[in-house]
């Protein structure tokens, strides 16, 4: 007995891959749920196309769908109003903080609303007030400001 596909398992394979795309979040089922959905349609009006065809057309389609969309994103990135949304660190460049803790050897601790962050900069006593300029990862750069 041979297993043949059908174009509705394509397309009940589409809707898993979105499913999957709402708990994974990337922008990369999606375009692998359009090649399922597209070769279901291709094997509804090809009904004789062949199994090994059919993976294949959608192996190739899901890559170059994925790939097109990166490059069009390189391309036009996504514009928001908050970029800084997903950078918690970087909201916090040119905010002025007062110290609670001393910066010693170059590393401190500030108190940054609910959160305590890692410092570096010019040695400081507690009160003294500092300026983020940068941030790296969890790190924030900082000058005492006068």
């Amino acid at each position: 007995m041979e297993f043949e596909i059908i174009f509705w398992h394509w397309w009940a394979f589409g809707v898993f891959l979105l499913i999957v795309e709402l708990l994974a979040p990337g922008i990369f089922f999606l375009w692998m749920a359009e090649s399922a959905f597209v070769v279901g349609v291709i094997k509804l009006i090809v009904p004789t196309l062949s199994w090994e065809s059919q993976l294949i057309l959608f192996s190739v389609m899901s890559v170059v769908s994925i790939v097109v969309f990166r490059l069009f994103l390189r391309k036009h990135p996504l514009e928001t109003d908050q970029p800084l949304l997903n950078r918690r660190a970087a909201q916090y460049v040119g905010r002025l903080f007062t110290l609670e803790y001393p910066i010693v050897n170059g590393q401190g601790w500030i108190r940054v609303d609910d959160s305590t962050w890692k410092v570096q900069g010019e040695d400081c006593e507690p009160g003294s007030k500092v300026r983020v300029v940068a941030a790296e990862g969890v790190l924030l750069k900082v000058e005492k400001s006068a």
